[in-house]
This record gives structure tokens, sequence and C-alpha cells, in this order.
């Protein structure tokens, strides 16, 4: 992996990643916003410390461990990545209350035309913040955006203690589950 400087990463402060999407995805993972490391090289999910990719793999998305730099390979697994701010920032605590909901509305846009069975959003805070849902918890939502369905998952930030990589790969499991047309069941606690 590519090590940059501090003042690299600071530059690529409010860069835009390009999302890794196609219409008729399987499941359309959304991140809150792009990191810095993210906008740095230009793959969702990119700091070391994200268990975004292991967590991938683990709970049957993927059958090996991907790199963030192969990430244009998820389409062919029917996946896909967008966030809910676009803009990159050190931290999501520096994204305003009016970012998420705009965030949330052109979320809504988005997958109103590209039509993924799952929209899987990667942080109960951002669900809740994006859609003005303050009780929102981690599992399937009530909220459909048209024809899809909505999922919390956990944060896969390495900043997310409370979850560990196996009990978040159980919850993306479960959807995965669901993805394929199966039946679900409660959701584990952390």
């Amino acid at each position: 992996m590519t090590r940059f400087t501090a003042e690299e990463l600071e530059a690529a402060r409010d860069r835009l990643v390009p999302d890794v999407i196609a219409a008729g995805l399987r499941v359309l993972f959304c991140g809150i916003n792009p990191g810095l490391m993210t906008a740095a090289t230009g793959h969702h999910f990119a700091r070391p410390g994200n268990r975004f990719w292991p967590v991938l793999h683990l709970s049957g998305f993927t059958p090996r461990l991907m790199k963030p730099s192969e990430q244009s390979q998820l389409l062919s697994y029917g996946l896909g990545i967008t966030n809910v701010v676009a803009r990159a920032t050190a931290r999501a605590d520096e994204l305003s209350a009016d970012e998420y909901r705009t965030g949330g509305r052109l979320l809504a846009t988005k997958v109103a035309e590209l039509r993924p069975r799952w929209l899987a959003v990667v942080g109960v805070t951002a669900y809740r913040a994006a859609f003005e849902d303050r009780r929102a918890q981690v599992g399937p939502q009530e909220r459909t955006i048209g024809d899809t369905r909505v999922w919390v998952l956990p944060n896969p930030s390495g900043l997310n203690a409370h979850w560990t990589a196996a009990t978040m790969a159980e919850e993306f499991a479960r959807l995965r589950v669901a993805a394929e047309g199966q039946q679900i069941t409660a959701s584990p606690d952390p």
C-alpha cells in the first residue's frame, strides 16, 4: 500500500471518489463519506484499519479477501459502493446535519434510478441522520426506496469497538442471505 504524508492526505480533503455502481445490483453498500485515505487512493474503505473488505469476505459476499484497489470487481458479484455524503473529510463528525439530510435525498434519488435489491448503509448514526430516523437499529428497516429494501449495518471503521470483525460478519451475512432470497432471523447483539 502506498504511504501518504500528512500533507498528501490533507490535500485529499473535499475530493470526490467515484461510486462503484451499476443498475440492478443485489446490494449497494453505502458508506458515510470518504475518508482522506480513500480520497487519496480513489478506493473506497482504503484506510488500513477499516474492516469493510475483511468482513465482506468473512460474510460470504466475496470468495476471497479483496483489496480496496480491486473495488471494480465488486460489480461482477452484483455489489456496489456509494456514500451518503460525497466529500472527503478526516472524520465523519466534520459533516453537518444538513449535509447528511441532503446526502440522504441524493442517495434516495440514486437508488430509485439504479434499483438495487438492497441498500446497505454502513453506520446506524449516518442512517439516522440521513433519513431522519432516530429509532433505526442495525438490521432490516421498514423503509423502502421504490422496490429497494434497506438494511443498516454496523460501521466497519476500526474506531467502532462495539463490533468485532466476527460479529460484523454475522450481520453482513444476514444481509447476504436476505439478498439471496432466503429467510432472515433476529439480529444478535454485538
